[in-house]
């Protein structure tokens, strides 16, 4: 794939159908970016629960640099995925900002850096870091494609999480259906064990699981357990043919 097609907005599917996680993803993102931008180093950080972490990268000076900046709690990165503004660097030698940080970066060969918000104001937010060796390397560069690329970052984070959740909430309806069904076969036990409606059934079940401070579906199981000898066989929720 071109650098051309990587920043294309209408490949985001593609990208997404090509690779098999969301890693993946951002790492053919990462490539792209250091590939138009020419630059040493890329790196994709992403901040979940408070806690960054550089996901992917491209180029060998990435990686500590983003370090550098996670062990103060600061620097161009942090404050880019935070603010949701674009950080840019004109020179590390004449920048005040993030204590060592500059010096350390100077020292690794590192003039400019550029940092694009990422997924800002989520529970996955991040930032696209670029870092060149001379000073000045973004001033008056075209910048269009990598905010494109941020772009697109976002919208697979968002894919993805989407993704993520709608397979925990299948799960959770799994598991809805799972004790609703034991709950019915234990109301057919009470029924008939005691010659009374499903509602007054219920009524005993619930007494017996606030008596006891267990849930209502554990003592379920319990009694179809202790009826039957075996534990209640989970629903088939598999679809229909």
């Amino acid at each position: 794939m071109s650098a051309q097609d990587a920043y294309d907005g209408n490949h985001i599917t593609q990208w997404l159908l090509e690779t098999d996680s969301l890693e993946d993803f951002l790492q053919v993102l990462a490539d792209a970016a250091l590939e138009l931008s020419h630059v040493e180093g890329v790196g994709v950080t992403l901040e979940r629960e408070g806690r960054p972490v550089t996901v992917v990268s491209a180029g060998p000076p990435a990686p500590k640099l983003d370090e550098k900046q996670y062990g103060q709690d600061d620097g161009p990165c942090l404050q880019s995925l935070r603010t949701d503004e674009e950080v840019t660097v004109r020179d590390m030698l004449d920048e005040s900002r993030w204590g060592d940080y500059p010096a350390y970066a100077a020292s690794c060969g590192i003039r400019s850096s550029l940092s694009l918000p990422i997924a800002a104001h989520t529970h996955t937010a991040g930032a696209l870091n670029l870092y060149a060796g001379p000073p000045a390397a973004f001033e008056d560069a075209d910048l269009t494609a990598l905010r494109s690329l941020a772009a697109q970052a976002t919208g697979g984070i968002a894919l993805a999480q989407r993704i993520a959740d709608t397979q925990e909430f299948a799960d959770q309806l799994q598991t809805a259906m799972q004790s609703r069904s034991v709950i019915d076969q234990a109301l057919g036990v009470v029924m008939g064990q005691n010659r009374c409606t499903a509602q007054e059934a219920f009524t005993i079940l619930r007494s017996a699981s606030q008596h006891r401070n267990i849930k209502l579906r554990d003592l379920c199981r319990e009694l179809i357990t202790g009826v039957t000898g075996r534990p209640p066989d989970p629903p088939d929720l598999r679809p229909r043919p």
